[in-house]
């Protein structure tokens, strides 16, 4: 009996260790960079984050927003990946990067978007805001009020390519916030993030993301550079299951932007995950329902529900379901009944909505009646 106890309590000490040990995250690494932040891109968490606030130049950052709107009009029908776009002599002659487009050449819109992403030409940027809204300066209003729809609060657009100008600003929140917007909500056009070339005219450009060819893991986004920006990267990267985005800004060289970024990358690849909790198909429960031709429902979520955890914390999560009363009939599909609520060590990491996961429809007057005296006589016991 004494050796039973001896070899549990050294089974508990041991499974205490091994949680302690599960749980230990050192403090994050300081970045040569003026701002940067760490995003799971799909629960939004921010794992690491230094000056994210600050208002900076966004240089050729920008062109993740023009590229985004882009993807939105071909979305919606209004232009086409053929459309054939006439280069205007302002597109022509704008300095800085290139796709080394010519003036009065028609050029396609897919093919100026791969200028834009991998070769970061400021002549396509141009070509593709004309194109889409007539002139530069339409389409810089454009881009700001999609910012204040993706949240992006402190972010202020001035033109589609970067260039240096007063009042054009963003900041390392709203970029990864822009990031995640282009990966989850275009899809169709996010391996143009990961082409490590694009040729055009007998021109072959290498993409700037250094990234692309130092890690299989990271996929996207773009680079940016001026004077007054510094050396600036947003990354993407997948690992297990997890995808994370980089931003850091305001490094003084090209090579330090990718190393410190990998640096970024590698402290939340190594002591975080992403856990997903419920799948949107999944039924958690189901809830007596009155006066409906069916007497339960089941209760769902409407999107998987994911939640950023210490790498090895499952068993630290716990979800509680909260409806919010008794349900009756008629209830829709999707309708909100109630709430997920999920904590990690007692504190709160995800609230969603719980929903009616099929539609009920009212009973007829006879089966209503007598569900209300069931209710009535239930009432009163309870």
């Amino acid at each position: 009996m004494i050796k039973r106890l001896i070899v549990c309590s050294l089974l508990f000490i041991c499974a205490a260790l091994a949680q302690a040990e599960q749980s230990l995250i050192p403090a994050p690494p300081q970045l040569a960079a003026s701002a940067y932040i760490l995003v799971d891109a799909h629960t939004g968490q921010v794992l690491v984050e230094h000056d994210a606030d600050k208002q900076i130049p966004p240089a050729s950052l920008t062109k993740m927003m023009t590229a985004y709107i882009v993807s939105e009009e071909i979305e919606k029908g209004s232009i086409k990946e053929t459309d054939q776009v006439r280069i205007s002599e302002k597109a022509w002659r704008k300095g800085g990067s290139k796709m080394f487009v010519k003036v009065g050449n028609k050029v396609p819109v897919i093919d100026l978007l791969r200028g834009v992403i991998v070769q970061s030409g400021n002549d396509a940027s141009i070509a593709l805001a004309e194109h889409v809204s007539g002139s530069e300066e339409v389409f810089a209003e454009v881009m700001n009020q999609q910012a204040e729809l993706l949240g992006m609060r402190d972010t202020h657009f001035v033109n589609s390519t970067g260039w240096p100008a007063e009042g054009h600003l963003t900041t390392a929140r709203d970029l990864a916030t822009l990031a995640r917007a282009v990966i989850a909500d275009h899809p169709q056009h996010y391996d143009i993030y990961s082409e490590k070339y694009f040729s055009y005219a007998g021109i072959n450009q290498p993409n700037r993301n250094r990234l692309l060819w130092r890690d299989p893991a990271v996929d996207g986004l773009k680079t940016g550079h001026t004077e007054e920006a510094g050396y600036c990267l947003v990354a993407s990267a997948v690992k297990r299951g997890m995808r994370l985005i980089a931003v850091v800004v305001g490094t003084d060289s090209d090579e330090k932007r990718a190393s410190e970024t990998q640096k970024l990358l590698a402290y939340g690849f190594r002591y975080f995950q992403t856990h997903k909790v419920y799948s949107k198909d999944d039924t958690l429960q189901t809830e007596r329902v009155w006066g409906g031709k069916s007497g339960q429902v089941g209760i769902s979520v409407q999107e998987d529900v994911f939640v950023t955890i210490p790498r090895g914390g499952e068993e630290n999560i716990k979800a509680d379901l909260i409806i919010d009363g008794e349900l009756e009939a008629p209830l829709e599909k999707g309708q909100p009944v109630g709430k997920v609520v999920v904590t990690l060590d007692g504190e709160t990491v995800a609230d969603v909505p719980a929903v009616a996961a099929e539609e009920v429809e009212k009973a007829g007057f006879f089966k209503r009646i007598w569900d209300s005296i069931k209710r009535f006589v239930m009432g009163f016991f309870n």
